[in-house]
């Protein structure tokens, strides 16, 4: 099962499917894998709206469709997916997940996962876009060992520049979602980080991501919305020794501090670029927003118990998704799944919708 650190869930990474595999690498390092496809008949994909663009995906748990390997991510197990698609299906949550609705705004469907289409192998799967998003993942390498945003990065480039499965023209109205960096800072203080030196750490995320964002532009992709720092003092797993009640002031400090330097690096991009290419999509206004949140305090909202995970373990040591011997489920789910936070980390569908909500007017910016 997949082990859970301060902040976000790790995952073991490991892809054995045709003839190329990722590489956890430093940000420098390209990796040589190659990518081979063939088609396979009988698989049918949903088409595209007229002229609807296709959308890249990269980054971790909040944005993951399917990457994460079936046999270690609590995010194939149930009641994983319960509400959509009914089963579980790789996103972390019982549904629909942050690029899910992305695309649906786009007025395309849900980009195949990296993961699904090597075992596809059908150059017609990425029609939509593709997902490299994988939970556990990060800027840097974390304590999950996946692909990091340069081997995200680096595969689709070669996508792009080395096999042409992507032209000018299937760029020129093409979108990337970004979601990153909880996962670095989970493993920052997992590795004993202190409050006191987090100041530069985010400084090093930000020279990276920007570079990050920075070659996927490069890639002919046309606009890039890349996600603020959601509010960490506000997730069940840290909200949980304040009996879900109050949410973490420290937490939420570096969260705002993430968020300034990333607006900042944003506003120098497009700069550079003489155009706003860069959209920061503001999860931070949006889950307070949706949570109803004065001053780390909750208030009246849609949502019951705003601080609370639907899901959660029945003893000290399980969590969501737990199972004990022959299948005996040590976990329970919320009665009419309307919580916010579906288990310690992630959104449920319906909080996933709520932020959506928040989020549009800043979406319009992606089709502009």
């Amino acid at each position: 099962m997949e082990k859970h650190s301060m902040l976000y869930p790790s995952a073991y990474f490991t892809f054995f499917i045709l003839s190329i595999s990722w590489t956890a690498c430093a940000p420098e390092a390209v990796t040589g894998a190659k990518v081979q496809y063939h088609h396979l008949n009988g698989h049918h994909h949903h088409q595209n709206a007229p002229n609807s663009p296709k959308l890249f995906v990269f980054g971790d748990s909040y944005a993951d469709t399917g990457n994460s390997p079936k046999s270690t991510a609590i995010s194939w197990k149930k009641p994983y997916g319960v509400s959509f698609p009914g089963k579980p299906s790789g996103r972390f949550s019982d549904g629909r997940v942050l690029t899910d609705y992305i695309a649906s705004f786009l007025g395309t469907t849900s980009p195949v996962p990296f993961n699904e289409w090597l075992g596809l192998g059908e150059k017609s799967a990425l029609e939509n876009g593709l997902n490299f998003a994988q939970g556990g993942t990060g800027v840097f390498t974390t304590l999950a060992n996946g692909p990091n945003m340069t081997t995200q990065i680096n595969v689709f480039q070669q996508l792009v520049q080395e096999e042409e499965v992507y032209s000018p023209e299937n760029m020129s109205s093409s979108v990337a979602l970004v979601s990153v960096a909880g996962n670095d800072y989970a493993a920052y203080f997992g590795k004993s980080g202190t409050n006191e030196d987090s100041p530069a750490f985010t400084k090093s995320i930000m020279s990276q991501l920007v570079l990050d964002l920075q070659r996927i532009h490069g890639l002919g992709v046309r606009k890039v919305g890349v996600t603020a720092m959601h509010p960490l003092g506000c997730l069940p797993i840290t909200t949980a020794s304040m009996s879900h009640k109050n949410c973490s002031e420290n937490g939420n400090s570096l969260a705002k501090f993430h968020n300034q330097m990333l607006q900042e690096n944003i506003e120098n991009l497009n700069s550079e670029a003489g155009a706003p290419v860069f959209v920061i999509l503001d999860l931070y206004s949006a889950f307070m927003s949706a949570l109803n949140l004065q001053n780390n305090h909750p208030g009246n909202s849609t949502f019951e118990d705003q601080l609370s995970p639907c899901c959660v373990g029945t003893e000290r040591g399980y969590t969501c998704g737990s199972v004990k011997g022959l299948g005996i489920e040590k976990y329970i789910v919320c009665e009419d799944l309307k919580q916010f936070f579906w288990d310690d980390i992630h959104p449920s569908q319906q909080g996933w919708e709520a932020v959506y909500s928040a989020l549009k007017p800043s979406l319009q910016s992606l089709l502009n």
